[in-house]
C-alpha cells in the first residue's frame, strides 16, 4: 500500500518529514519510515497553486488583443493549466498521487488549502473511485502536534465541499476580471485614458475605501469653532485644567456669547466650588489575543511596517515552529492551548528576562473560548523557546514580531492594570467645569511592554479636594477648528476591510460581512493592498497610503456600477459560497448569476461613463496634470465670450480665448481671500453664477468667516449668511 502526503509548499513538506523518525530527501519529495506509517510513505508538495486557470486566449486566439466587440468572455468548461516554472515539480507529483492507494491532504487547513490540493489531484487525473483520501487538520508545525494531527486524521470528502467553494470564487473572480479589465481599460481609452485598468471583486472596493477617505481630506473645509475651558488653582498652588460640562463646540461667537449670558459666565478669573468628588478604581485587561488582521495592523502602527511584510514574516516564524497557524481570523484559543501555555509559563519568562506575577492561572473568557475557535485559533507561541542562536538567525522583524506575539499570548496570566479615576465637578458661576485625573495603582501586565506613552499622553494627577471648596478659576475661551480624518495606513485600511459591515444598510448583508471579517481574508488582505501598489493605484508616502491619479479615475468610472466599488458585492457572494459550502446551493446556480451581472455591466457601462458628467471634469483634470497638457482641465463655458472654455492657465483659470489686449480677458482666481477655492465651486461660479456656502476665507486682520461666492459684472464678491452679514 502507497500513502502520499500531499503539502502546499517545500517548507511545510519539510517540518512534516522533520516530524518522522526518518526521512530522506529526494528531487520534489520524501521517503519517510514512522511507526505511524508502517507501509511505503511518500511526501511531496506544491509551490503553492500548482495549477491554475488559463487565460482567455488560450481557449481563443482572438481573446489575445481586447476588444469590445469579443466580451462578454463565458469558456463552456474552465480549464487549468500548469505554469511553466512548476511543471517539473508538478510532473513529480503526479507520478506519486497516481500510484497511491491512500492521499492525505496536508495544504493549510483552509478553504485556499482545498483548492490547491484538489486542484493538483483533478488535473493529475488522480482515480478517486480507488483511491482513500483523508485530511490533516492542525494548527502549528511543531512535532508533537504534527505526529498527533497524522494519528488523528480526518475523512477528506468532509472538506470537499470547502473546495467547491473556494473553486466557485476563484471562477467567479476569473469572469468578473477577465470582462471588467477589458471593459473599462477599452472605454476609459477612448477618453483619452491610456493603460491597462484592473478589476477585482475585493480590489477595487479596496481602492474605494481609500479613495474616500482620501476624498474627504482633499475636499475638507476647516470650520472654527469655541470650548471653553478653566485652568483651576488650588488654595495649595496646585493647577490644573478643566472643561465645560458638558463639553460643548460653539459655532460663532454668537452662540458662545448667548451660553455665556444664559450662565451668568464671564471669561477671565473668579471662583469655582467644589460640587462633587468621587475616586473609582479601575482596571483593564491585557490586548486580545491576535488575528493575523491585528497583527498586520499593529506591527504596522509600531514599526511602520507593510501588511504583506508582515505575513511573511510570521509565516517565516511559523515555520520554523514559533508560533501557530498565522492566517487566521480568530482572537480566541481553547482550554487545551491554554494548559500548553501554562505548563510552559516559567520558560517564557525565562527566555523574556522578566520576572513578573502570572496570578491569571484559570481560562479568562476574553481569550479562552472552546466554541469561538472553529477552524483555527489566534495566533500565539508555540512550546518551542528558540535558543540564542535560532533567535538571531532570524531576520529583525521575525525577531520584532516573535517577542510581540509572545509578550501578548503571556499577558493574559499577568494581573490587570489597575487605576485609580479620581473626577473633579466644578460650579463656576452657573455652569459646571470637570476634570478627571488618573492614579496608577498596579501597572500589571503593561509591564511586559515597557513605556509605551507619547509625552502629550501623560496623566493628568488631580489633588484631593472636598465638598464645598473654593478654588480660584480662570475661564478661557479657546479658538479651535476642525480637523479632517487622517489618511489609512495599510494598517489602519486592514481594518477599516474588516468593519466594511458597518457602511452598509441592509441588516442581513451586514451581518454576512461582520461573520465573514469584512471583505478579502485573512490570507489575501495583505496580497490584495500589494497589488493595488504593484498597479501603481496606491503609493506610500510616510507610511500613509495615496490613490494615485490613475487610481482616482479608476474608482468614479467603476462608480458607474455601485457594486464593483461597494462591499456589498462581496457580502452577497459571501452569502452564496457559504451556501455551496454547506451545500444548500450549487456552484452552476451561483455562476449563472455571475454571469447575467457581467452581461448587464457590459451592455450599460458605456452609457453610464458618458453621462456621468464628475466622471468626465476628473477626466479633464487627468489629462490635465500630466506632461504638457495644463489648459485641458475644463471648468466650463466662459460666460463672457460663450465661446471659449475656462481652463487652467497656471496661476489662474482664464478663458481660452484669453489674450491681455485680446478677444476675452475673463479670469478667475484660485485662491480668494486666503482660500484655495474648490474646483466644483468654481464650476458653480461659471454655470450659476453662485457657489454654495464656502468654509475658511480669511479677512485682512486675520478673523475667519464663510460666504458664497458670486459674480456680479464679471467680478467676484461675497454673499455673506444673515446671521453672519460682516467680516
Amino acid at each position: 500500500m502507497i500513502t502520499v502526503i500531499l503539502a502546499e509548499k517545500p517548507s511545510q513538506a519539510k517540518a512534516y518529514a522533520d516530524s518522522f523518525a526518518a526521512a530522506t530527501k529526494h528531487a520534489g519529495y520524501y521517503t519517510i519510515s514512522d511507526p505511524i506509517f508502517p507501509n511505503e510513505t511518500y511526501i511531496t508538495y506544491g509551490f503553492g497553486h500548482l495549477v491554475e486557470l488559463v487565460t482567455p486566449d488560450k481557449y481563443d486566439e482572438k481573446y489575445k488583443y481586447w476588444s469590445l466587440d469579443n466580451l462578454p468572455i463565458f469558456p463552456d468548461t474552465y480549464q487549468y493549466t500548469v505554469p511553466v516554472d512548476k511543471r517539473e515539480q508538478f510532473e513529480v507529483v503526479k507520478r506519486l498521487l497516481t500510484q497511491a492507494n491512500k492521499i492525505i491532504i496536508a495544504t493549510d487547513a483552509d478553504r485556499e488549502g482545498e483548492n490547491i490540493a484538489w486542484s493538483i489531484m483533478k488535473y493529475a487525473k488522480v482515480n478517486f473511485k480507488n483511491t482513500e483520501i483523508q485530511r490533516l487538520w492542525i494548527n502549528s508545525l511543531e512535532r508533537e502536534t504534527i505526529r498527533t494531527g497524522f494519528v488523528n486524521l480526518k475523512p477528506g470528502i468532509d472538506f470537499y465541499p470547502k473546495y467547491l467553494e473556494a473553486q466557485t470564487r476563484e471562477i467567479s473572480d476569473w469572469l468578473v476580471g477577465m470582462n471588467a479589465s477589458p471593459l473599462f481599460t477599452l472605454l476609459l481609452k477612448k477618453y483619452g485614458i491610456d493603460g491597462t485598468f484592473s478589476i477585482g471583486r475585493v480590489q477595487t472596493p479596496t481602492l474605494e475605501i481609500v479613495h474616500e477617505r482620501q476624498d474627504e481630506i482633499e475636499n475638507f473645509i476647516p470650520e472654527r469653532y469655541l470650548q471653553l475651558e478653566a485652568l483651576i488653582t488650588t488654595k495649595t498652588k496646585i493647577e490644573f485644567s478643566a472643561k465645560l460640562e458638558p463639553n460643548q463646540k460653539f459655532f460663532g461667537d454668537k452662540k458662545l456669547v448667548e451660553f455665556m449670558e444664559s450662565n451668568h459666565l464671564n471669561l477671565g478669573k473668579q471662583y469655582g466650588e467644589v460640587i462633587d468628588a468621587i475616586t473609582i478604581p479601575k482596571t483593564i485587561a491585557s490586548p486580545r489575543l491576535f488575528s493575523l488582521s491585528d497583527l498586520q495592523s499593529q506591527v504596522n502602527k509600531l514599526y511602520k511596517v507593510s501588511a504583506s511584510a508582515t505575513l511573511r514574516a510570521v509565516q517565516n516564524l511559523y515555520e520554523a515552529k514559533l508560533v501557530t497557524y498565522p492566517r487566521t481570523d480568530c482572537n480566541y484559543i481553547t482550554k487545551q492551548e491554554f494548559n500548553y501555555l501554562k505548563d510552559t509559563l516559567v520558560k517564557y519568562k525565562r527566555f523574556l528576562g522578566i520576572d513578573f506575577a502570572t496570578p491569571n492561572l484559570e481560562p479568562q473568557a476574553r481569550y479562552v473560548n472552546d466554541s469561538k475557535v472553529q477552524e483555527h485559533h489566534a495566533i500565539i507561541v508555540t512550546r518551542t523557546i528558540p535558543n540564542i542562536k535560532k533567535l538571531t538567525s532570524l531576520g529583525e522583524l521575525e525577531q520584532k514580531i516573535y517577542q510581540l506575539v509572545l509578550r501578548t499570548t503571556i499577558a493574559m496570566f499577568a494581573p490587570h492594570y489597575r487605576y485609580l479615576e479620581t473626577t473633579l465637578l466644578f460650579k463656576i458661576s452657573q455652569t459646571n467645569f470637570k476634570s478627571v485625573g488618573k492614579t496608577e495603582t498596579n501597572v500589571g501586565w503593561k509591564e511586559l511592554f515597557g513605556n509605551t506613552k507619547k509625552p502629550e499622553e501623560k496623566e493628568m494627577i488631580l489633588p484631593k479636594l472636598v465638598l464645598g471648596e473654593l478654588v480660584d478659576a480662570d475661564v478661557k475661551m479657546l479658538e479651535k477648528f476642525t480637523q479632517p480624518p487622517e489618511l489609512l495606513t495599510e494598517g489602519t485600511l486592514i481594518s477599516a476591510m474588516k468593519m466594511v459591515s458597518k457602511k452598509l444598510s441592509d441588516t442581513q448583508e451586514q451581518a454576512i460581512l461582520k461573520d465573514t471579517q469584512g471583505i478579502g481574508t485573512e490570507a489575501t488582505r495583505a496580497n490584495i493592498i500589494e497589488k493595488l501598489k504593484q498597479k501603481k493605484y496606491l503609493t506610500v508616502e510616510k507610511n500613509n497610503l495615496i490613490v494615485s491619479p490613475a487610481g482616482k479615475i479608476l474608482c468614479q468610472a467603476v462608480a458607474t456600477q455601485p457594486l464593483l466599488v461597494s462591499p456589498e458585492m462581496t457580502a452577497k457572494w459571501e452569502l452564496a459560497l457559504q451556501q455551496i459550502s454547506m451545500q444548500t446551493r450549487t456552484p452552476e446556480n451561483f455562476l449563472n448569476q455571475i454571469k447575467h451581472f457581467v452581461k448587464q455591466i457590459i451592455v450599460n457601462t458605456p452609457e453610464r461613463i458618458a453621462n456621468d458628467q464628475e466622471l468626465q471634469n476628473k477626466i479633464a483634470l487627468y489629462k490635465s496634470q500630466q506632461p504638457g497638457q495644463k489648459e485641458k482641465l475644463i471648468l466650463g463655458n466662459c460666460p463672457r465670450c460663450q465661446t471659449g472654455a475656462i481652463v487652467d492657465k497656471g496661476k489662474f483659470y482664464g478663458c481660452s480665448n484669453y489674450r491681455k489686449d485680446g478677444d476675452c480677458s475673463f479670469t478667475l482666481p484660485k485662491q480668494w481671500s486666503g482660500k484655495k477655492v474648490p474646483i466644483n465651486a468654481l464650476r458653480d461660479l461659471i454655470n450659476n453664477q453662485e457657489t454654495k456656502l464656502l468654509k475658511g476665507f480669511k479677512s485682512k486682520n486675520g478673523k475667519v468667516f464663510n460666504a458664497k461666492l458670486k459674480i456680479n459684472d464679471d467680478k467676484i464678491t461675497f454673499v455673506f449668511p444673515e446671521n453672519d452679514a460682516s467680516i
